[in-house]
């Protein structure tokens, strides 16, 4: 649920930036409220005023930061690699926002969403998107628009939680690049792009 104010209410800012915070640290389970509200500078009942549970407030602050990324990284169904080598990039360089929607997927009992949840409708959004493409010729109709999603979606996203084999230092970087190369080149055996020539250093 949506804070009942405008976006440019201070306190609602407050609480959602300590909500981000709280939530890419300890989960949904482990996040507690009165730190939120401590962090925010306001009570834990002024937390409630605007969001009815800590599940509710989670759920609001995922979809903030999923509707985030979509902005900074668009799904292009005619450049599946590309997005995916993008995406890869937005997680490497966003960890927080990676943990908080992963922490999501484990925590969250599975059916049991609000019907205007906001994670649920972006999903929903791509998955339609992707079949679109599929009837317009740029994907292989053979698969389904939900397996496309998940599989571009976990091979974006699978060195992007790898702390314990990803090399810290002047190596890093190097590792992460070609992580994103082999990356792209595995999307692109799935799903080849149709928009033209897919490069491994494409930007994001």
């Amino acid at each position: 649920m949506a804070p009942r104010s405008s976006v440019s209410d201070t306190t609602s800012d407050r609480i959602i930036a300590a909500a981000i915070t709280e939530f890419a640290r300890y989960g949904i389970a482990g996040a507690r409220v009165e730190r939120i509200a401590k962090a925010a500078r306001t009570s834990k009942e002024r937390v409630y005023a605007y969001f009815r549970s800590k599940e509710a407030l989670y759920r609001f602050v995922a979809g903030r930061e999923l509707a985030a990324m979509a902005e900074a990284v668009p799904m292009d169904p005619t450049d599946l690699p590309g997005y995916a080598g993008r995406i890869h990039d937005h997680a490497v360089q966003h960890p927080e926002r990676h943990r908080l929607m992963m922490w999501g997927q484990l925590e969250l009992p599975a059916g049991e969403a609000p019907a205007d949840d906001p994670v649920q409708e972006a999903v929903f959004q791509k998955i339609e998107k992707l079949r679109t493409a599929q009837g317009a010729g740029h994907l292989d109709p053979a698969w389904e628009p939900e397996d496309i999603l998940v599989f571009v979606s976990q091979l974006a996203m699978s060195w992007a939680g790898q702390t314990g084999l990803t090399p810290a230092g002047e190596e890093r970087d190097a590792f992460l690049a070609a992580r994103r190369v082999a990356i792209v080149a595995a999307v692109q055996r799935l799903f080849p792009a149709t928009s033209g020539e897919t490069h491994s250093s494409d930007g994001g």
